[in-house]
């Protein structure tokens, strides 16, 4: 099992999904369920591409992570 990060935006009109790990490796859904899903398949026919091709599968190297920011002169 592999285990990569993938980033979810949310568009004007649809979501946008994309791995740091896998360059290259988008998806594109209506909802965020729909992005999830196709993004997963993305991800499977990547990483099978790369087996045909005999190149090595990366070790996921990304993370996430949110931040609290606090401006000064702003409530917290």
């Amino acid at each position: 099992m592999y285990h990569f990060l993938v980033i979810i935006e949310k568009g004007s009109q649809s979501y946008g999904a994309y791995s740091p790990d896998l360059p290259g490796c988008v998806a594109v859904g209506d909802t965020q369920e729909e992005v999830e899903k196709n993004m997963r398949e993305a991800i499977t026919m990547h990483l099978q591409g790369m087996i045909e091709d005999q190149e090595p599968i990366p070790t996921p190297q990304s993370t996430a992570e949110y931040m609290d920011i606090t401006l000064p002169g702003t409530a917290a």
